[in-house]
């Protein structure tokens, strides 16, 4: 029989304590495997003693280039945030600026750099890297991000790629916006594995959770799963204890802590894994 594998990721660690004490609650206690550090967010500093302390917890970089805070001082990137550090909250704007703004393009890169370099003085092992509402998925960012690949050791990224059909089997609602991303981020994913296709950075094979965004609940993961049929996978969900900043995060908690869930994925073959795992993996199985 072949070998699955299933990655289970928390994003926004370090966003505030409340989304650290889920995403430790769900690696301790339930099926997380996996987190996406903000090196940037308010409670960083916890996050990075927490993930110390649970050596199994596979931890990457969670980029912010939009929504979220800089490392960078204004100063430095003044195409890029407001005088308090603040990214633009529009992606689409934000996304249209990092195309065709040439200075806002020499900005990034060095924000981009920044951000790796704050992972770095964690003294956290980088398992991955993705981004905060997948701006890392921009063409330019891709750009950057291969530049900086080998100097970083960056060796596993997320790509969103998803079957439409089978979240829309699960549920109908908010068909077009589906549609839509759908799309959207099917284009994305073959620029970056093109870009990507002769390099060490591994591309899971599939990424769940895009199309089910604020809705990765305990019915929802119990139908995906025996659909997925493919080696490598990845869920990731948004969990916290507090549904003030994220209404969904405590439904998305409890997800991740169901028994049922856990035994879904053990009927379905799957081996409960992380990034770090995963490139351990890579003599032994076609990445």
């Amino acid at each position: 029989m072949t070998s699955k594998y299933l990655i289970i990721n928390g994003d926004d660690f370090g966003f505030s304590a409340s989304v650290n004490q889920a995403i430790i609650e769900s690696h301790e206690q339930g099926i997380l495997t996996s987190t996406s550090l903000m090196v940037s967010g308010q409670a960083c500093t916890e996050a990075v003693n927490l993930a110390k302390n649970h050596p199994d917890l596979g931890v990457g970089l969670h980029l912010v280039l939009v929504c979220g805070q800089s490392v960078l001082p204004y100063d430095k990137i003044p195409h890029l945030v407001d005088r308090d550090g603040n990214f633009l909250d529009d992606p689409v704007k934000a996304g249209l600026t990092y195309q065709f703004n040439r200075d806002a393009r020499k900005e990034l890169a060095l924000e981009i750099r920044a951000q790796l370099e704050k992972f770095q003085e964690t003294g956290l092992p980088m398992s991955h890297l993705d981004g905060h509402l997948h701006l890392h998925a921009h063409p330019v960012v891709l750009g950057i991000i291969k530049d900086l690949a080998a100097e970083f050791d960056i060796k596993v990224l997320r790509l969103p790629f998803e079957e439409l059909n089978f979240t829309l089997a699960i549920d109908r609602s908010h068909f077009w916006t589906k549609f839509v991303w759908f799309q959207v981020f099917g284009q994305l994913r073959r620029h970056g594995e093109g870009l990507f296709k002769n390099t060490e950075v591994i591309i899971p094979d599939k990424v769940y959770g895009l199309l089910a965004t604020g809705r990765i609940s305990e019915d929802y993961l119990l139908q995906l799963i025996p659909k997925i049929q493919t080696e490598i996978a990845e869920i990731y969900a948004h969990p916290d204890c507090s549904s003030l900043s994220n209404p969904s995060g405590p439904m998305e908690l409890q997800t991740l802590l169901s028994h049922q869930v856990r035994d879904r994925i053990q009927a379905c073959g799957f081996e409960l894994i992380n990034f770090h795992t995963l490139k351990n993996l890579r003599s032994t199985i076609k990445l």
